[in-house]
C-alpha cells in the first residue's frame, strides 16, 4: 500500500529532463493518483504540446495536465488556490525539488516531500540544457532530444549524389541519417512493370512516412540529423508527376524546416540505375530545386565538385550550425 492517495507534483518542465523524471518517478512510487502540472506561456521556447508528449510518454501513469502560468513563482498561497481549483480538492502530498515546497504544501494542509534538492542523484538542470542543449542531450528523453536536434537536408535532381552524401555526412558526424522512402516506393509500385501514373494520395503517403521515419531517427541522433529528402523535396516531386502542385503534400512541408538544405550539383555524370527519368530532365529539375528553395525562405546552399569538395563544404556548413548552437 502506497503511503497517499493523492499526491501533485508541479513545474515549468522546461524541458522535461531526466531531473524531472527522477522527481516524478519517486512521487508515483508514493502515491495512488498522481497529478503533475505543466505550467506554460506562449512565448517558451519548448511548446507546450512537446513538453506534454514527453511527460505523458515517460510517466503514462500519472495525469499530466498543462497550467497557464500566470502568477509570480514565489505567490505560494495563490498557486496554493490555483492548484486546488484545478484539481477540485487539496493532494495529500506535494513532491517538489525545490525550497518554496515547504509554504506551497502548507497552504494546501498537505504534506511535503523533498526530493533530491542539491541535484546529487541527477545533475541537470532546465536552465543548463536551454542555454547549450546539443551538449546536454543525455539528460533527455528521446522526444525532447528530438525537438532540440538540428536536421539537416541533402536534396537535389537525380543522380546528383544525395544519398552518397547523406550517408557519408552521417558518417562523419557519428549520427544517424534517413534514406529517401520514396525511392524504396518506387521500387515496390514498379516491380510489376513501371507506370508513370500517379495520385496526389501517393504523395501525402510518401511525404508523411518520410516525416515519421525522421522524427524516429531524430530520437536517437547525435547532435545532428542527416535526412536525404524530405516532405519539401516531394512536393516539387509531386509537381513533376502529377503536373501541378498539391496543397495536401505542401502543406507538410510546411510545417517542418530543417536548419539547412544542401543541394547537390547536378555537374557529375549521370547515371541510370532503371529507376530514374533519364539525363534529358534532370538539369531542369536543379532549376526547379534552386527556384523552389528560393521562394521558400528556408536556409540552403549548393555543393558541387568531387565528393572531397562536397564534403568539406558540408561539413563546413554543418560545423558552422554545430557551433552556433
Amino acid at each position: 500500500m502506497k503511503p497517499y492517495r493523492t499526491g501533485v507534483v508541479i513545474g515549468k518542465f522546461y524541458p522535461p529532463h531526466k531531473g524531472h523524471h527522477h522527481l516524478i518517478r519517486t512521487a508515483s512510487a508514493r502515491c495512488d493518483h498522481l497529478r503533475v502540472l505543466v505550467c506554460w506561456k506562449p512565448e517558451q521556447s519548448v511548446p507546450i504540446d512537446v513538453r506534454l508528449e514527453c511527460l505523458r510518454e515517460e510517466h503514462p501513469e500519472v495525469e499530466v495536465i498543462p497550467v497557464a502560468d500566470t502568477l509570480p513563482d514565489d505567490d505560494s498561497p495563490g498557486w496554493a488556490a490555483y492548484t486546488v481549483r484545478i484539481l477540485g480538492a487539496a493532494p495529500e502530498a506535494v513532491f517538489t525539488s525545490e525550497d518554496y515546497g515547504d509554504a506551497y504544501a502548507r497552504c494546501m494542509g498537505a504534506v511535503h516531500v523533498m526530493v533530491d534538492r542539491h541535484r546529487r542523484a541527477v545533475p541537470c538542470s532546465g536552465t543548463m540544457i536551454r542555454a547549450r542543449p546539443l551538449d546536454h542531450l543525455d539528460c533527455l528523453s528521446p522526444c525532447v532530444r528530438a525537438f532540440y536536434v538540428l536536421r539537416v537536408c541533402v536534396l537535389g535532381a537525380e543522380s546528383t549524389g544525395t544519398t552518397t552524401l547523406a550517408e557519408a555526412l552521417a558518417a562523419h558526424f557519428r549520427t544517424a541519417w534517413v534514406p529517401e522512402y520514396g525511392r524504396g516506393y518506387c521500387v515496390e509500385k514498379w516491380k510489376d512493370g513501371y507506370t508513370d501514373e500517379w495520385t496526389t494520395e501517393e504523395f501525402v503517403h510518401i511525404a508523411t512516412e518520410q516525416c515519421r521515419r525522421e522524427d524516429t531517427a531524430a530520437r536517437a541522433a547525435n547532435r545532428v540529423l542527416i535526412c536525404d529528402t524530405d516532405a519539401f523535396a516531394t512536393a516539387i516531386w509531386h509537381r513533376r508527376y502529377v503536373g501541378r502542385r498539391s496543397p495536401e503534400v505542401e502543406a507538410i512541408a510546411e510545417r517542418r524546416r530543417p536548419h539547412l538544405y544542401l543541394l547537390t550539383g547536378d555537374e557529375i555524370p549521370f547515371e541510370q540505375d532503371g529507376y530514374r527519368d533519364g539525363e534529358r530532365i534532370r538539369h531542369r529539375m536543379h532549376e526547379v530545386f534552386e527556384q523552389e528553395l528560393a521562394a521558400s525562405g528556408r536556409r540552403w546552399v549548393t555543393v558541387r565538385g568531387t565528393h572531397a569538395e562536397r564534403m568539406a563544404r558540408a561539413t563546413m556548413e554543418v560545423d558552422w550550425l554545430l557551433d552556433r548552437s
